[in-house]
């Protein structure tokens, strides 16, 4: 008797084109077309498209035949490849404009009716916001995003495209994925280029998980206590000497740093460059900089990051002015890590993370670090993509 045919997996597509254009550009964002001229403007280019192919090519090694139902051009078909069905077409397709949140959400729309039962969406905390206001407060299929954007605190996206493949492969064939309710939130991308960091909760969506393949939740931070952060300032001065040039990463516990070591005017969700003065004390010498300007820097610089709390995540993650030729060029040795017994704590074992957007390069960076925890404290600590 002849086996009964199993359909192909029917897999929705939907990529936002502009998601991560600002990202290396210091922009903290890319909602909106002033943002977005301003970032083409600076040499800016989307990766957003080249992330969504990198999951489905993962997608069919892994899973084989899958049904993709997707957009025209760059809001899927382009990174889906010929195989694809299109069943939707942008309104400005034909004329080539710009895509919209509007877009996004008619895309959303035509991808679920078309059949598909579970969607990946290919951008950032913005795209899941118009994800949700498509799909309704009760979501019909389950959905994961593929991270492209500059904000990812969402609980909604894989670590790594890479993963995202991982774990819509597994939904596919059935096995290992449970699916849990996950927050969508965003912040105020004008409030962050002022320096005001603050976030909302929008609702929920329906995500499969795997373990380890799907980002937590970025957290609050109460605020590291200011002897912790005195003493790893100390041990980054002494492992940068006199007249080093370093690059400091975003967030509470950098700011926190550098203002222990006497510059506290460095930008709190941004990345800066500094150098170290023959007494201990740094000075600014560029503010939120720009990729390209950390590319021009006359010496190779350090780079020193804190993970994000919750989430772990150490590049990739609001940081993409920390490009992989710069990393390349800095090598692990001049990458330094910083973070609070504390924080390390927060992660329960979880490892650091590395979502560079480029996957030899964080698997090269993959292993382990010493993370710098006090003065003359360090712990060795996983980190992975």
């Amino acid at each position: 008797m002849t086996p009964p045919l199993i359909e192909p997996a029917r897999i929705g597509l939907v990529v936002n084109p502009v998601a991560g254009l600002g990202g290396r550009v210091g922009l903290k964002g890319s909602d909106g077309a002033d943002v977005q001229r301003q970032a083409r403007a600076l040499g800016a280019r989307a990766a957003a498209p080249a992330r969504a192919e990198l999951t489905i090519r993962q997608l069919r090694a892994l899973a084989g035949d899958v049904d993709i139902l997707t957009a025209a051009g760059p809001m899927g078909a382009d990174s889906a490849g010929p195989t694809a069905r299109v069943v939707h077409r942008p309104a400005g397709e034909p004329t080539g404009e710009p895509t919209t949140a509007a877009d996004t959400r008619a895309a959303v729309r035509a991808v679920v009716a078309a059949g598909a039962r579970l969607l990946l969406f290919c951008g950032g905390d913005g795209t899941a916001r118009d994800v949700l206001a498509a799909l309704g407060p009760e979501p019909a299929v389950p959905v994961l995003g593929i991270p492209a954007g500059v904000k990812m605190h969402s609980a909604v996206f894989a670590v790594h495209p890479r993963a995202a493949a991982e774990v819509a492969a597994a939904w596919a064939r059935g096995t290992g994925v449970r699916l849990t309710a996950a927050e969508v939130v965003d912040r105020d991308e004008a409030a962050l280029r002022a320096g005001r960091v603050g976030a909302r909760l929008y609702g929920r969506l329906t995500v499969p998980v795997l373990p380890a393949r799907v980002q937590q939740r970025k957290t609050g931070s109460s605020g590291p206590a200011p002897a912790a952060l005195d003493g790893i300032a100390a041990e980054l001065a002494e492992r940068i000497g006199p007249g080093g040039l370093f690059v400091l990463g975003p967030g509470t516990t950098t700011h926190g740093v550098a203002a222990a070591l006497g510059a506290p005017d460095t930008a709190l969700t941004g990345v800066d460059v500094l150098r170290l003065r023959r007494d201990g004390t740094a000075r600014v010498e560029l503010r939120d900089a720009r990729a390209d300007q950390l590319l021009a820097l006359p010496t190779t610089p350090w780079i020193a990051l804190s993970p994000i709390g919750g989430q772990g995540f150490l590049l990739g993650r609001g940081n993409q002015q920390l490009s992989p030729e710069l990393l390349r060029a800095a090598g692990p040795e001049r990458l330094l890590v910083l973070a609070t017994e504390a924080k390390l704590a927060a992660l329960a074992g979880r490892p650091l993370l590395l979502d560079t957007g480029d996957p030899a390069l964080d698997d090269a960076l993959s292993g382990h670090v010493r993370v710098i925890t006090g003065r003359r404290a360090t712990a060795v600590y996983r980190v992975t993509c």
